[in-house]
């Protein structure tokens, strides 16, 4: 089982398994290609390319879209993100998914508007991973030179591989969490979704 591996091990199954999806493997490239300070492609498509190689579906389906995220806190301005989503545009046409890029330098101040609590500025884009509302999303890939895969998995692999859904309740309010855990299981009925501290909900 994967997910009892030695570590090493499961990076090597890491990359093996995302290397199945050809639309990751393509928005990573082109992603380098746009030399973003702090990058990551993260998120969904990432862990669920690993549920749909572990439970044998086709590698890229399900995926909603295609997160990037780059740190640049030497300009906060909307102006200057949008520059940067605007060049993705361009460098992302043509591959058959949404990839959405967000500057982590300025989610402080957005983030209590969308999701109605305070969120400290982050330093890096490994701290904005770092709060994702389960520690199973709570992984970035990107590509250094020479092809050399980077991986950012502070809380580890093994629930990845072995589809447990794990809450993170550091941020993201309890309804955040749990109304993914219900979309994911819609889509892969496999996972085993573990409760919000303090036991279940009473919805």
């Amino acid at each position: 089982m994967t997910g009892r591996l030695p570590l090493d091990e499961q990076l090597a199954a890491l990359k093996a398994a995302l290397s199945r999806n050809e639309v990751l493997l393509e928005a990573l490239r082109r992603t380098a290609s746009l030399d973003l300070p702090g990058w990551y492609v993260t998120a969904g498509c990432l862990f669920q390319t690993v549920w749909n190689v572990v439970t044998d579906r086709p590698a890229a389906g399900g995926i909603k879209d295609y997160d990037v995220f780059y740190f640049d806190d030497g300009d906060l301005s909307w102006e200057a993100e949008d520059a940067v989503i605007r060049a993705g545009e361009e460098a992302f046409a043509g591959l058959p998914a949404e990839v959405e890029i967000r500057n982590e330098a300025r989610v402080h101040l957005w983030y209590e508007r969308k999701f109605g609590v305070p969120c400290a500025p982050y330093t890096s884009t490994e701290a904005a991973i770092d709060s994702f509302a389960a520690t199973t999303c709570c992984v970035g890939v990107r590509l250094e030179s020479g092809g050399r895969w980077r991986v950012y998995a502070p809380h580890g692999l093994s629930d990845v591989f072995n589809l447990v859904v794990r809450p993170n309740p550091v941020l993201a309010p309890r309804e955040v969490y749990e109304a993914k855990a219900k979309r994911w299981r819609e889509e892969w009925p496999e996972l085993t979704v573990l409760d919000w501290p303090g036991g279940p909900s009473q919805d």
